[in-house]
């Protein structure tokens, strides 16, 4: 964890190192090995399903849930759509066998083609060929969805770039109007960096109290900022982006307070200190019990594990991001995490003070 983060702590060898690990992947190099030691090995749980249970099961030991998330980017075509969702459907099939991993997680655009949800979301028409495919989407979503109803899970929906990102709430709440009638099941992503995610958030549960379901929701402060600001930018509309952190912190920890206020089923997913301990404030304030299935935390593997074990010690519900797939699969994903971990201001950072206060401690302990 120490070497890992202190290269995290630093941009340039942090590009350097992801940019050569990439490029030996490209080339056949032998690097798998050495991956599986270091970044993968830190934030992944392994290769497949089978070799993240033992993570998973570490991880229970200490009373911290898992949520598998196969983080392979397909190619795009119907058959690796079909592949994605088959593989999902095995991590709720695995995680229905255990008490310790109570979700399951999918990215709509892992389940079909963002092109056409594009299109719907631009008011353009689709072709017929276009209208079939999406529909085969809709069944993918569906049938993950009802398959975490059946087995007693929740499932999570990520959240994705704006320009398509009603398409998939949409997806996302006809989901939850068939699966969410007694027990939050289905819970949509909001990401709070965008100004109007507040709005949005408060309009979905205003829509599922006269439809007679229960919101699901999952605030997070975002991860496509860069990238919105640049497609703004390019295409001259306006910048859906905060216009500072100041701005996000104030919606993400507004967006807590009214879930809880409006009994929102809610996974509060945040690497921030001050969100986690407001929410068990909140909680306290409203007599909520720690472990009230409607309230949990969650953190990615490998990363706040201060903040995760001691709310586990606490009795709160926390279930860890759990990614896995092949090694070299997984570097687009691995190339985002050292991405926002040298861009969030201090995160990095934070972390590896406190290893290093961690290792410290243990010195002087042994001493």
């Amino acid at each position: 964890m120490y070497l890992i983060f202190a290269t995290l702590n630093s941009n340039l060898i942090s590009d350097l190192g992801i940019g050569l690990a990439n490029l030996a992947f490209k080339l056949k190099l032998p690097v798998k090995g050495i991956m599986k030691r270091t970044m993968f090995g830190h934030f992944c749980g392994g290769e497949t399903i089978a070799e993240s249970l033992h993570a998973c099961a570490h991880l229970a030991d200490f009373g911290v849930g898992s949520i598998l998330d196969f983080s392979v980017e397909g190619k795009g075509d119907e058959a690796s759509f079909d592949k994605t969702c088959e593989e999902i459907y095995h991590t709720l099939v695995e995680s229905a066998k255990t008490s310790y991993m109570p979700f399951g997680v999918f990215k709509v655009t892992g389940l079909g083609d963002y092109h056409i949800m594009e299109k719907i979301q631009a008011g353009e028409k689709l072709t017929e060929a276009e209208q079939a495919a999406f529909e085969r989407t809709r069944a993918r979503v569906d049938r993950l969805c009802k398959a975490a109803h059946d087995l007693g899970l929740k499932i999570l929906s990520d959240a994705e770039e704006s320009w398509f990102q009603d398409v998939i709430d949409d997806l996302t709440y006809e989901a939850m109007e068939k699966y969410n009638r007694e027990r939050g099941v289905v819970y949509n992503t909001y990401q709070m960096y965008r100004h109007d995610s507040l709005k949005r958030l408060k309009k979905a549960h205003a829509e599922a109290s006269d439809r007679g379901y229960i919101l699901g929701a999952k605030p997070v402060r975002g991860a496509y900022m860069e990238k919105e600001r640049e497609r703004a930018q390019e295409l001259g509309y306006t910048d859906p982006i905060q216009p500072n952190k100041a701005a996000t912190d104030r919606d993400y920890d507004a967006a807590i307070n009214y879930c809880v206020e409006k009994s929102v089923w809610l996974v509060c997913a945040t690497h921030n200190e001050k969100s986690t301990l407001k929410l068990t404030e909140l909680m306290n304030l409203h007599a909520i019990d720690p472990n009230s299935e409607r309230m949990y935390f969650s953190q990615l593997y490998g990363m706040s594990d201060n903040i995760s074990f001691n709310l586990a010690k606490a009795g709160y519900n926390v279930a860890k991001y759990m990614p896995y797939g092949p090694v070299e699969k997984v570097m687009p994903y691995l190339t985002r995490r050292a991405s926002e971990n040298t861009s969030i201001a201090g995160q990095s950072s934070r972390e590896f003070e406190l290893i290093k206060r961690e290792m410290k401690r243990r010195k002087e302990s042994r001493e």
